[in-house]
C-alpha cells in the first residue's frame, strides 16, 4: 500500500513537515508496512519560501532592503534546489506585519523592497521567479516594484514619483527604458488567491485598504489614484487590465509586474503543486491524506487541500483531510473531491490547549484514521 501524506502547516503549532511525520507516526501503527509519500504543501502565502526551498534541498538568501515605509530590514527569499527557481514573499519587504498599527500609512507604503528581491534573485541566476502576494501594508499597484526594478515613473513636471499610491494621481508618464533587461528571458509568476480588480466597490483600495490603515477618506484617495495608474498602464501596454480578476490582490502589485514585466496571476497552491511535482508522486498513491490547520467554506477557494484533492481526482484517487479545526460551510469540500474531513480536536479546550496539545492530538488522530480504514482492506 502506498500512501501520500501532502499537508500545508497548522499555523502557530506545527510546521507542514512536522504535521507529516505526526501523520505517519499515527498511521505506522496501524500500517507498519505501508509505503509514505510524503511532500509539505502551501498556498503561496506565509511560509511557502521556506516549504519550497527545504523540501527542493534548496537555500535560503537574505538581503537588507527597503520596507514599507523606506525603512531598512532583514529579508529572505528561497531558491530551489535546481538553482534556477526563487520564491519571493512580499511579506518580507512590504509585510504588514512590518509596520506597527498606529504607523500604518497605506498612501505612502511602497513595494520597492519586493523589487530588490527580486533583482537579487536575478543576480543569483533564476530565471523563474515566484512572487507571493499577501500580508501587504502597501496599495501603490506594484509601482515601487516597478521602480526597484529600473521604471521611471514620472509627474508632469519629469520629477521621479515618490514611494506609495497616492502619489500615482500625478503620473504623466512611464519610461520602460531602465527596466532590467534580465527581466525578458525570467518566467516571472504571481501567487494570487483572490479575485479582486484594482478598483471599485471590490477592488484592492475598498476591501484591503482598511485593514492597512486607511480610512474612508484614503480608500476613495487610493482607489482614484490606483484608477488612473491603471487605465494610464492600460494605454501603455494596449491590454485590458483595471477589471481583470486578481490585479487587486496585495494592494494591486499585479499591476505593475503584469504590464510592464508580463507576469502571469496564478493560484498559489497550483504553483507550489507544478514546482514540488506533486502530480507524479500522487500518481504512485493508493490514497491520499492531507490537511491544514483549519478546514471551513473558505478552504475551497485556493487553499492547499483543495489543490491536493484537485490533483487526486485526476488519477481517481480517495482523499481525507485531518485539520487543527473545522469551521462553518467544512461540508463544500466535499465537492471539490475531498471525500471525509476530520478535525484533531476530541475534547473542549482553550485556544492555547488546543495549540499545545497539536502534535499529540494530530497523532491520535491519524492513528484512528487509520485504524478505520484497515476495516476496508480487513
Amino acid at each position: 500500500m502506498k500512501i501520500a501524506i501532502i499537508c500545508d502547516s497548522f499555523k502557530e503549532s506545527l510546521s507542514a513537515f512536522e504535521v507529516i511525520e505526526e501523520i505517519e507516526f499515527g498511521f505506522r501503527r496501524i500500517f507498519p508496512d505501508a509505503t509514505y509519500l510524503k511532500s509539505p504543501m502551501a498556498d503561496g502565502g506565509e511560509g511557502t519560501a521556506e516549504i519550497l526551498a527545504k523540501a527542493s534541498g534548496g537555500r535560503i538568501e537574505r538581503r537588507i532592503v527597503r520596507g514599507p515605509l523606506g525603512q531598512s530590514v532583514n529579508a529572505h527569499f528561497a531558491i530551489m534546489g535546481q538553482g534556477r527557481t526563487a520564491i519571493v514573499e512580499m511579506a518580507e519587504a512590504a509585510g504588514l506585519a512590518l509596520v506597527p498599527h498606529e504607523k500604518r500609512d497605506p498612501l505612502h507604503a511602497t513595494t520597492y523592497g519586493v523589487g530588490e528581491l527580486i533583482r537579487a534573485a536575478l543576480d543569483e541566476g533564476c530565471r523563474h521567479i515566484i512572487v507571493a502576494l499577501g500580508g501587504s501594508a502597501t496599495n501603490d499597484g506594484g509601482a515601487g516594484l516597478a521602480q526597484a526594478l529600473g521604471v521611471s515613473l514620472r509627474d508632469a513636471q519629469e520629477n521621479e514619483l515618490p514611494p506609495g499610491g497616492a502619489a500615482l494621481a500625478d503620473l504623466a508618464r512611464i519610461d520602460t527604458t531602465g527596466l532590467d533587461s534580465r527581466l525578458h528571458e525570467t518566467r516571472l509568476e504571481l501567487a494570487c488567491d483572490v479575485r479582486s480588480p484594482l478598483t471599485g466597490p471590490s477592488g484592492a483600495s475598498a476591501v484591503f485598504g482598511p485593514q492597512k490603515g486607511a480610512t474612508p477618506e484614503m480608500v476613495a484617495t487610493l482607489d482614484s489614484a490606483l484608477g488612473h495608474y491603471g487605465h494610464f498602464l492600460e494605454e501603455f501596454t494596449g491590454q485590458p487590465l483595471v477589471d481583470r480578476p486578481g490585479i487587486g490582490a496585495a494592494g494591486g502589485t499585479g499591476a505593475s509586474a503584469v504590464a510592464l514585466m508580463g507576469a502571469h496571476l496564478r493560484p498559489g497552491a497550483d504553483i507550489v503543486v507544478e514546482a514540488l511535482g506533486l502530480e507524479k508522486l500522487i500518481a504512485d498513491a493508493d490514497f491520499v491524506i492531507t490537511g491544514e490547520g483549519r478546514i471551513d467554506g473558505q478552504t475551497v477557494h485556493g487553499k492547499a487541500p483543495i489543490a491536493v484533492a484537485k490533483l487526486a481526482k485526476r488519477y481517481d484517487l480517495p482523499v481525507i483531510a485531518i485539520a487543527g479545526s473545522l469551521g462553518e460551510g467544512v461540508e463544500d469540500v466535499h465537492g471539490h473531491g475531498i471525500h471525509a474531513v476530520f478535525s484533531i480536536l476530541d475534547h473542549p479546550c482553550t485556544l492555547q490547549e488546543a495549540l499545545a496539545e497539536a502534535a499529540i492530538n494530530l497523532r491520535r488522530t491519524a492513528r484512528n484514521v487509520a485504524a478505520t480504514l484497515k476495516l476496508r482492506f480487513s
